[in-house]
């Protein structure tokens, strides 16, 4: 695994931002033994994930608190973390995270790393804010992802309360306002596009829980395929994360050449 820490000058954001983009090696110390050429040679493009942060966390938690490192590793696919801030991955005010996320950053990365640009090969996954920017996204450009994946997500995010969030008015929208959410799915179906497949998950001890599953519901109604993950006793936290994106990772429809090798160990 190599795992690149990097800062680079957005002009969307007319600033640096931060992103941590985890790349699969070759080749890895355990794996020699087991008849591997060691080489530095990339043959085939890796497929990615562009695997988002909740409020207040920023690129680095990710590979802090779960173990997606090794899960990338294993399975022979990219991730990339952005810092995007407590801006729901959206445009508010001067801050335009939605055009970040979805031009800047994939051109960027594609340019950058040896990472496909085809949609087949690109997922986007996220938990609570992350789980919104995720639907957010994927929602938006169904034809860009073949997968979103959605952990604890915050689905009734209202962008303008949750940079101010106070007693959790951003998740709910106590303080007025909708989730766009809804409204993105129903222009998927009538618009007569795919949908992206879709994971979505929550603890039942998770104070989004009924949130989570209901737009899970929702989305299976309007012909979305959804497979939905619940476990039980597990709140908003880390632990649960750290199961889920592995989860996730195996559920993954993926086409590409990695895939057909299967997991490896490491």
């Amino acid at each position: 695994m190599a795992k690149f820490v990097c800062n680079f000058y957005s002009r969307t954001l007319l600033r640096a931002v931060d992103i941590t983009v985890i790349i699969p090696t070759s080749t890895c110390p355990e794996s020699l033994g087991l008849g591997d050429k060691p080489t530095h040679v990339i043959t085939e493009k890796y497929p990615v994930v562009y695997l988002l942060h909740g409020f207040g966390n920023n690129h680095a938690q990710w590979t802090g608190y779960t173990n997606v490192e090794m899960y990338a590793e294993e399975r022979r696919i990219a991730i990339v973390n952005l810092s995007a801030e407590n801006k729901s991955y959206s445009k508010i005010g001067g801050d335009d995270f939605f055009t970040f996320l979805s031009v800047e950053l994939p051109e960027f990365i594609t340019n950058m790393f040896p990472i496909s640009d085809k949609p087949e090969d690109t997922y986007i996954a996220g938990l609570s804010m992350g789980g919104y920017g995720s639907y957010l996204h994927g929602l938006s450009f169904p034809e860009r992802f073949h997968a979103i994946g959605t952990f604890s997500a915050g689905v009734e995010i209202v962008p303008e309360n949750l940079s101010n969030m106070q007693g959790g008015s951003g998740f709910d929208g106590a303080a007025g306002g909708k989730s766009v959410l809804h409204d993105l799915a129903k222009k998927v179906k009538e618009d007569g596009k795919p949908f992206p497949k879709i994971y979505a998950s929550c603890g039942t001890a998770d104070f989004l829980f009924a949130s989570c599953k209901a737009f899970a519901d929702e989305l299976k109604e309007l012909g979305a395929d959804v497979t939905w993950d619940e476990i039980e006793g597990y709140g908003h936290e880390w632990r649960f994360w750290d199961i889920e994106v592995e989860k996730f990772l195996d559920w993954l429809p993926r086409e590409d050449a990695y895939a057909k090798k299967g997991k490896r160990a490491i």
